[in-house]
C-alpha cells in the first residue's frame, strides 16, 4: 500500500464553478433577449439560447471547474448532463411562455432561477445514486495480514469508573474471537486526568494508549488504529451505547468484501432501547442535513458511534483526516467517497447514556465549523491521492466458480 504525494483530485472550486454558471446564465439570457429584441418568437429565441449555454456550461465545466476530479459523474457522462439540462429547459421554457406579459429581461430571469432550482436537485440526486450504487458493490479480495481477527478501539475520557466494565462485556459478548486468541481491545485514554489508563490496563485490555493531552475522539480513534494489529478495526464508544456483540455482523460484512461498514441508528430495523434527549436528537438531524451539503453519499446517519474497517483502508483513511473532534465521523465519510472504497450500513441497538460526554449546542456548532474546515481542505486539495496499488485487488476468478474472500488474510 502506498500514498503517492502530489495534488489530490479535487471538489468543484465553488469560485470557478459559479463563475462558469455566470458566463452560462449570460449567454443564456443574452442570446434570448437579443434574438426576440431581433424579432424572432420567444420560443425559439429560448430554445436556441438554452442549447447554446449548455454546450457553452459542459465545455467550461470540463475545462476548468471540474478538470481532474473524479467524484463528479456530471460532466463527466453527457447523456446525464444533456439529460438533465433538458427537464430544466423545459422548465425554463414554460416560466419564459408563461410569463409574456413581463418584459423579455425580467421573465427570462425568472425563468432561469426556476430552470437552476431543477438542475441542481438533479445533480444531486444523480450524484447520490452513483455514490450508493459504487459503494455498495463488494469486491472479494484477501484480508491484509495481522495478529487479530478483529482489533477494537476503546477512544476513553474521564471513563476510570466504567472502563473495566466495558473491557469485560467487549470480552464476553465477543468470546468466540476472545476464545481464538483473535480479539484486541485497545483503549485509547484521551489526556484523561484520572487513573482511565491504570483501569483499563488493570482490567485486561491489550494495548492501552495514553495521549498527552486531550485532543478528541477522531485523534483518540487515530492512535488506535495505528497501534492496533487486527485484520478488521473496529471502534465503539466506552459507554457501551452499542453491545460490542454486534461487531460480529460488522466483521463478517468485511470478510464478505466490504471495505467500510457503518451503523445506522436511522435503519429500519435499528432498535433504540434506551432514548435521547429532543434536544441531541434534533441536533443530530442538524448535523446530517449539513453533511449531506457536502457529502455526495446522502447519509441517514454520519455520527454513529460503531464503526468497522478493513485495517488497510482504516489506516489510510484514518492518516488521511485532519480533523481530531466529532466531526471526524463526517470527514471518515468523505474519504471513503473520495478513495471509491465500497461501504455497507447495517442496523444496530443503542442504549442512549446518560453520562455522556457529548454537549449537544457547543458540539453541534462545532461540528459545523468543521465540516466547513473540511470542505475547504477538499477544495485546496490537502488530502493526499491513493496509488492504484492501496488495496489488494480481487483475485482472479477460477474456471470453478466465482472468486471468494478470505477471511484470514493469509
Amino acid at each position: 500500500m502506498r500514498i503517492v504525494a502530489g495534488s489530490a483530485p479535487t471538489r468543484p472550486d465553488p469560485g470557478r464553478f459559479a463563475m462558469v454558471g455566470l458566463i452560462a446564465t449570460v449567454v443564456d439570457v443574452g442570446i434570448a433577449v437579443g434574438l426576440e429584441s431581433a424579432g424572432l418568437a420567444r420560443l425559439p429565441a429560448d430554445v436556441i439560447a438554452l442549447v447554446l449555454a449548455a454546450v457553452v456550461a459542459l465545455r467550461l465545466h470540463g475545462e476548468v471547474t471540474l478538470r481532474g476530479d473524479n467524484l463528479d459523474r456530471w460532466i463527466r457522462q453527457p447523456p446525464v448532463f444533456f439529460t438533465a439540462a433538458f427537464l430544466a429547459g423545459i422548465v425554463d421554457v414554460v416560466v419564459f411562455l408563461s410569463l409574456g406579459s413581463v418584459g423579455v429581461l425580467s421573465a427570462k430571469s425568472l425563468a432561469v432561477a426556476a430552470a437552476a432550482v431543477i438542475r441542481a436537485g438533479l445533480h444531486r440526486s444523480v450524484l447520490f445514486r452513483a455514490v450508493r450504487r459504487e459503494q455498495g458493490s463488494p469486491i472479494a479480495r484477501p484480508l491484509p495480514p495481522g495478529r487479530a481477527r478483529l482489533s477494537v478501539i476503546i477512544p476513553a475520557f474521564q471513563e476510570e469508573s466504567r472502563i473495566a466494565d466495558t473491557i469485560r462485556a467487549t470480552r464476553l459478548q465477543l468470546a468466540t474471537y476472545d476464545e481464538a486468541g483473535e480479539l484486541e481491545i485497545v483503549v485509547v485514554d484521551d489526556g484523561s486526568s484520572d487513573d482511565t489508563a491504570a483501569a483499563a490496563a488493570a482490567a485486561g485490555a491489550d494495548l492501552v494508549v495514553a495521549q498527552p493531552r486531550n485532543r478528541g475522539k477522531g485523534a483518540a480513534v487515530r492512535a488506535g488504529v495505528e497501534a492496533s494489529t487486527g485484520r478488521v478495526v473496529a471502534f465503539t464508544d466506552a459507554d457501551l451505547a452499542y453491545a460490542p456483540a454486534q461487531l460480529v455482523a460488522f466483521v463478517e460484512a468485511i470478510e464478505s468484501g466490504y471495505d467500510v461498514v457503518i451503523g445506522n441508528r436511522h435503519h429500519a430495523d435499528t432498535k433504540t432501547l434506551t432514548g435521547t434527549s429532543a434536544l441531541r436528537s434534533f441536533g443530530s438531524r442538524v448535523v446530517n442535513m449539513a453533511t449531506n451539503l457536502m457529502l455526495l453519499g446522502n447519509y441517514r446517519d454520519t455520527q454513529c458511534g460503531c464503526k468497522a474497517f478493513r485495517s488497510d483502508a482504516a489506516r489510510l483513511v484514518l492518516g488521511a483526516g485532519t480533523i481530531d473532534g466529532f466531526a471526524f465521523d463526517i470527514e471518515v465519510l468523505h474519504l471513503v467517497e473520495r478513495y471509491g472504497f465500497t461501504m455497507l450500513e447495517l442496523p444496530v441497538e443503542v442504549v442512549n447514556s446518560d453520562t455522556s460526554t457529548v454537549r449537544a449546542v457547543r458540539d453541534g456548532v462545532a461540528v459545523l465549523l468543521d465540516i466547513l474546515r473540511i470542505r475547504r481542505a477538499a477544495h485546496r486539495g490537502r488530502y493526499p491521492t491513493l496509488g492504484v496499488d492501496a488495496l489488494p485487488s480481487a483475485p482472479p476468478r477460477s474456471t470453478g466458480g466465482s472468486a471468494k474472500p478470505n477471511p484470514g488474510g493469509k
